[in-house]
């Protein structure tokens, strides 16, 4: 037990709550600090990465190829013509044979699958690498929009018919980065305002709870709560809340962070059927990270194209979150402009000048360029965009996707963090379950339930009247050096704690499990000897 009033760490948000977790596991140094409360994963895409370095390779002797007379380490603009001759000529007995061949296939692959002209894309590649020009379109670049496109229909569509028409992206700074644009935006032009209600999935990742409060934001939440007794889904009773025309916005994460468990087919056809048929005008922002942990996912984007903007970011999956790699998709038939087309007047003159420097018609500017614009205070539109090298490992990460035909990578992945599920569950005593929308990438221990299985009714009553789901945590921190996160903070209401099963090792996980059985083992022996 420490000594501190947690009473004064109620209200922060969990990952600033962790500091001071690690900041007390970390004051024994003869002992091993195991930090489990952020989902960096501790696996990572090596061949997209190879890719990326092959091609610096090719496209330094590209530039050198400009400026050869001068012999001064100068390079220029490499030449187009003829560059995928070159590029072959190059492979041809180039050591890392991985890298390369990865490369050759992708140059066949764009032309084969996705219709790209080869030279075109890899001249992209190239001077993406180098960074030797603003990114054009500002957008995203042409070819890689293409890629990171049948990417995300891909993993975000699955089996699903293609509905919808053609939908356009943004490439972003991360999902971080996606998810300020789009409040910013939506809030300048007049989509959301100071006391409208906004809807979340609850749980859910903690930002989406803290951005709206904010003072210039200023919404009211309304939460629409999953059930943890019916595999974390919406009930009807929670869905018809949205049935409200003063909730302007719902945002939920799929699969949801902490329970990671993905909408099932049902509740996404539920989902779908409300909103085409009872709130066609409402504005949907989905967060489909994990989609790709995933078995079939399906995202609500391709169920609800019109109404859905969905934020998607390479971090995870791909081992990047130093990257900072993500991208917006919205279809260009979309609720969003359609809101922009029924401003009163005095809004859309408002608009006008705002956006007048862009072009002589700022009302035809779709919503999906205001982002652009507004993520540059508009007077910098034509300096906006992603860094090119980052779009392109971004586009290399997506090709990985779609040329892993046997999805080799993917099975990796999903093993190694339902393996560490099932070891987790061993090690605290109890039985590992696994249904079919469960992705495990986070594991949620609600306490009270697993005290009630353990203990009983009478000792779980006692945990959770006591309030002692914080104690918990720093006790374990204490204790036995191991830091997690507080359901609290994603807005579960059980006394709960989250385990992120990606950045640790299997060994790890085992003595976390321990770890945990032993504390929750102290507080039963502490409820006994009170006589309850």
């Amino acid at each position: 037990m420490t000594d501190l009033d947690l009473s004064a760490y109620a209200k922060l948000s969990p990952f600033e709550l962790k500091d001071k977790l690690i900041e007390i596991a970390s004051s024994d140094s003869e002992r091993m600090m195991l930090n489990a409360g952020r989902g960096n994963p501790n696996f990572l895409a090596t061949l997209p990465r190879r890719a990326f370095l092959r091609l610096g390779d090719f496209a330094i002797r590209e530039a050198e190829r400009s400026y050869a007379y001068l012999n001064s380490g100068f390079g220029g603009l490499p030449e187009k013509k003829g560059m995928v001759d070159r590029y072959e000529t190059f492979a041809q007995g180039h050591e890392d044979t991985e890298g390369v061949h990865f490369l050759l296939s992708a140059i066949t692959y764009v032309k084969d699958r996705l219709g790209l002209d080869q030279e075109e894309f890899l001249a992209e590649a190239v001077s993406a690498f180098l960074g030797c020009n603003y990114p054009v379109p500002p957008r995203m670049l042409k070819h890689a929009e293409a890629i990171v496109k049948a990417y995300l229909e891909q993993e975000m569509y699955g089996s699903a018919p293609r509905i919808g028409g053609d939908f356009s992206l943004f490439a972003t700074e991360g999902g971080t980065a996606a998810m300020t644009y789009v409040f910013e935006t939506m809030s300048l032009n007049e989509l959301i305002k100071p006391g409208d209600k906004i809807a979340l999935g609850t749980p859910i990742f903690s930002p989406y709870l803290e951005i709206p409060p904010l003072p210039q934001y200023d919404m009211e939440i309304v939460d629409v709560r999953m059930d943890e007794d019916e595999d974390w889904q919406f009930p009807p009773s929670e869905l018809k809340k949205l049935e409200d025309p003063a909730i302007k916005v719902f945002c939920l994460v799929n699969p949801a962070n902490p329970p990671s468990v993905r909408l099932s087919d049902d509740g996404l056809d539920a989902l779908a059927k409300l909103i085409n048929t009872k709130r066609p005008d409402l504005f949907i922002i989905t967060d489909d990270v994990y989609g790709t942990f995933a078995d079939d996912f399906i995202s609500l984007f391709a169920k609800c194209p019109r109404n859905t903007m969905c934020v998607y970011s390479f971090s995870k999956y791909f081992g990047a979150t130093g990257w900072r790699l993500g991208a917006m998709a919205l279809h260009d038939d979309n609720a969003f402009d359609d809101a922009l087309a029924a401003l009163p007047e005095k809004a859309k003159k408002k608009l006008d000048k705002r956006y007048s420097s862009l072009t002589t018609e700022p009302r035809s500017i779709p919503f999906i360029d205001r982002l652009v614009a507004d993520s540059r205070a508009v007077a910098l539109n034509h300096t906006s965009g992603l860094s090119v090298p980052q779009q392109l490992q971004m586009t290399l990460f997506a090709l990985s996707g779609l040329m892993d035909l046997e999805s080799r990578y993917k099975n990796g992945a999903k093993r190694i963090i339902r393996h560490r599920y099932a070891t987790l569950c061993n090690n605290i005593g109890i039985k590992a379950e696994q249904s079919e929308n469960e992705v495990h990438y986070y594991y949620l221990i609600d306490l009270e339930k697993l005290g009630r299985r353990l203990f009983g009714d009478a000792f779980a009553k006692w945990f959770s009247e006591g309030e002692r789901g914080t104690d918990f945590l720093f006790r374990l921190a204490k204790e036995t050096g191991v830091v997690l996160l507080p359901g609290k903070g994603f807005e579960v209401v059980d006394a709960s704690v989250r385990v992120s099963l990606a950045n640790l090792t299997d060994a790890d996980y085992a003595a976390i499990g321990k770890c945990t059985r032993r504390v929750l083992d102290e507080f039963h022996e502490e409820f006994k000897k009170k006589g309850k």
